[in-house]
């Protein structure tokens, strides 16, 4: 474990397998989708002997404890603030010169941009951009996030390669100006021994809930924020409720605290009180799927949803807005509506919930199940991503 910003010392030691030496840059470890990303692809290469480590800007996210429980070395960069610049990138040039990296590789707008300065800490090192995202209403975020995504669209071109975890995201950002022959689709993986249906657990998170076992339960899982559209769910949801006793509902995340009165009170005023369950985040989440019927996203921006795949490994039907590749994830084993349309969105639902009507559930969760195994398993990231990094570092040897 490391608790400074010197380079661990397990992190610059030769490895047997002569796999090239990646450092991933991120701003965070906290929770959220990409995070989680990290964590299972640093920990996976780490397990199949990749010398790995994972610097972030601010330390002590609630991942920063699964990577190190995996032996992967993490260097917290001590940043401690928004202004905190040069003694940051000084810290951060020493930690990049010490990692002797052959890989820097960046997670979102600002690891990307800071993975540039291996241009100059370690000049022989490729440098790999991870695009998380497609279309974001970047007027929703404050000016500085703004900037640095416009920096980015411009910095795009220094890089070596720039991985998307989705075709959506892919063709959004070459629209923006990112060189297409330089980006390359590699879909988040899951890890389908982690999320898989668990009966116990289902059976406790209802109880925990007052969800009888004759209701049809509908869940929203992610953070509460403008772009999972909370509001299209709710409203829904209140189409739902005035039609049948049996749906229930849960919205499972946090969010800001402004945010989150707005969206509760907006419930309140749907009449949705007596059939909603706030659950605020939680760790116990392959149980949390495990107790829905029904998975939804209403999102009006994605780029691949882990919360979709997830569930589905978890054997549930998702109900999901046609954005980023959430249509594509589920195929045939759910319903895809237009983004911000509360009927449409109530209507696909009722159409999965009779659908599970029967042997239909069963069916249907293992259609969902298989999808995920077949093509979005962590076995699979972990594979392509292996593949890209060798490849990528062959070509500068060719070079």
């Amino acid at each position: 474990m490391s608790a400074t910003w010197d380079m661990p010392r397990a992190a610059r030691a030769g490895t047997a397998n002569d796999a090239p030496r990646i450092l991933f840059l991120a701003r965070s470890l906290r929770r959220g989708g990409a995070e989680r990303q990290l964590v299972a692809l640093a920990s996976g290469l780490h397990r199949r002997g990749w010398p790995v480590t994972v610097a972030c800007c601010y330390g002590g996210g609630v991942f920063q404890a699964d990577l190190e429980n995996a032996g992967v070395p993490v260097v917290d960069l001590h940043k401690c603030g928004r202004w905190d610049v040069a003694g940051f990138l000084w810290r951060l040039l020493r930690a990049l010169r010490q990692s002797n990296a052959t890989i820097v590789h960046g997670y979102m707008p600002l690891g990307n941009l800071l993975a540039l300065l291996a241009r100059v800490a370690c000049p022989r090192a490729r440098v790999v951009w991870g695009v998380r995202s497609s279309n974001i209403d970047r007027e929703q975020r404050d000016w500085l996030s703004r900037l640095t995504f416009r920096m980015s669209c411009h910095a795009a071109r220094l890089t070596d390669r720039i991985i998307a975890n989705s075709e959506a995201g892919a063709s959004y950002h070459a629209a923006l100006g990112y060189p297409h022959e330089r980006i390359q689709v590699i879909p988040n993986g899951i890890d389908v021994q982690r999320f898989r249906f668990d009966a116990a657990g289902r059976e406790r998170v209802r109880s925990e809930w007052n969800i009888a076992d004759d209701s049809v339960l509908v869940g929203l899982v992610g953070r509460i924020d403008s772009m999972k559209d909370h509001p299209t769910f709710l409203a829904a949801a209140a189409l739902l409720a005035a039609r049948d006793p049996r749906w229930r509902f849960v919205c499972v995340g946090d969010g800001q605290p402004g945010f989150v009165r707005g969206t509760r009170a907006m419930a309140t005023r749907l009449g949705l009180d007596a059939r909603l369950v706030w659950a605020g985040a939680r760790n116990d989440v392959a149980d949390v799927y495990s107790a829905l019927d029904i998975a939804i996203s209403s999102s009006v921006g994605e780029g691949f949803s882990n919360v979709i795949a997830e569930a589905m490994a978890c054997e549930r039907p998702c109900v999901v807005t046609d954005v980023g590749d959430s249509a594509r994830i589920v195929d045939q084993c759910g319903a895809v509506v237009a983004a911000g349309d509360p009927a449409a969105l109530a209507a696909a639902i009722e159409r999965v919930g009779k659908s599970l009507e029967g042997s239909g559930a069963t069916r249907l969760g293992a259609m969902a199940r298989t999808r995920i195994v077949d093509t979005y398993s962590l076995e699979s990231l972990l594979r392509n991503s292996e593949v890209a990094f060798r490849a990528l570092c062959h070509t500068r040897e060719q070079g």
